[in-house]
């Protein structure tokens, strides 16, 4: 009786050792596998971008009998784009770089307000901020055409920034501000007691500790009015001011049979994107959840 006793509870062991190794083989097993299928998804999203590259160095233009790969490739079409559309990029990056600055001098302070202090109201104006990004652009695009007629700000670079502008500032304020819910309000009234006012208080503790947030929405203010159509194809008129997204727009129909200087507008519009998304790619992944775990 012992002896069947032993053996069971043995047998019992080497099932229960059996199993983790079971489960580490499968999930080694299931690795290549899911690396595969991540790599043929990974693809098929960066195809349109391949694509768009190869035409725009096709000699031809035709995106229609352009090969699989550019045997000769071909500069003419980034020169049309530079020639055609050098300055449609300078205005989107003016355009952008005003929606950063100011996104960022509203939305800070207002964020910083709604986290620290403590008001029956704060609710509410978190409701009507919700609301306000619920809005279409399009919505806002033709109530600002009214307004921008009566103010002279129709086509003109500090109207566009001002609608982009109107679009970042509810997203910046929810972005940051639950970033600065976890800074401690002990910090800050010890430097008011060192003597520092509101103000200094706020730019020299506040602002450096939520830079990542800080970063975040820049960012993301910057691709807001560097992506924008909307406004861009309202609160523009006369063709004097263009942004780059319209300027292809307008582009499609004068170059429909030369592809290579459409596509390579879009790669060079695509560049400022790519290279901010991957230098700010650590920051805007700590801004992003730094107010998810307290």
């Amino acid at each position: 009786m012992p002896t069947t006793t032993t053996s069971t509870a043995e047998t019992s062991a080497r099932e229960t050792t059996a199993r983790p190794r079971t489960r580490a083989s499968r999930r080694r097993a299931r690795g290549p596998v899911r690396t595969a299928i991540a790599i043929v998804l990974l693809a098929l999203l960066l195809f349109p971008v391949y694509w768009m590259l190869n035409i725009s160095l096709q000699p031809s233009g035709n995106a229609l009998s352009g090969t699989f790969f550019p045997a000769h490739p071909s500069l003419d079409g980034y020169r049309s784009a530079v020639a055609d559309q050098g300055g449609h990029l300078l205005i989107s990056l003016l355009v952008a770089s005003g929606t950063v600055v100011v996104t960022l001098v509203v939305a800070a302070p207002c964020a910083y307000a709604l986290a620290q202090f403590r008001f029956r109201w704060i609710s509410w104006a978190l409701l009507a901020i919700l609301i306000s990004q619920m809005i279409p652009g399009i919505v806002i695009a033709n109530a600002l055409y009214t307004a921008y007629e009566r103010l002279g700000l129709l086509d003109s670079v500090p109207g566009l920034i001002i609608a982009n502008s109107a679009n970042a500032i509810p997203f910046g304020i929810l972005i940051m501000r639950s970033f600065m819910l976890g800074v401690p309000p002990s910090i800050v009234e010890a430097a008011r007691v060192d003597g520092a006012g509101l103000v200094r208080a706020f730019l020299s503790i506040v602002v450096p500790i939520s830079r990542n947030s800080l970063i975040t929405v820049g960012l993301f203010a910057f691709l807001f009015a560097w992506s924008d159509f909307v406004f861009a194809l309202t609160l523009t008129t006369k063709g004097q001011v263009v942004p780059v997204t319209l300027g292809i727009y307008t582009y499609l129909g004068a170059h429909i049979a030369n592809w290579s200087a459409v596509m390579a507008t879009a790669v060079l519009a695509s560049i400022p994107a790519i290279v901010l998304l991957v230098v700010a790619q650590r920051y805007i992944a700590a801004g992003a959840t730094g107010g998810a775990v307290k």
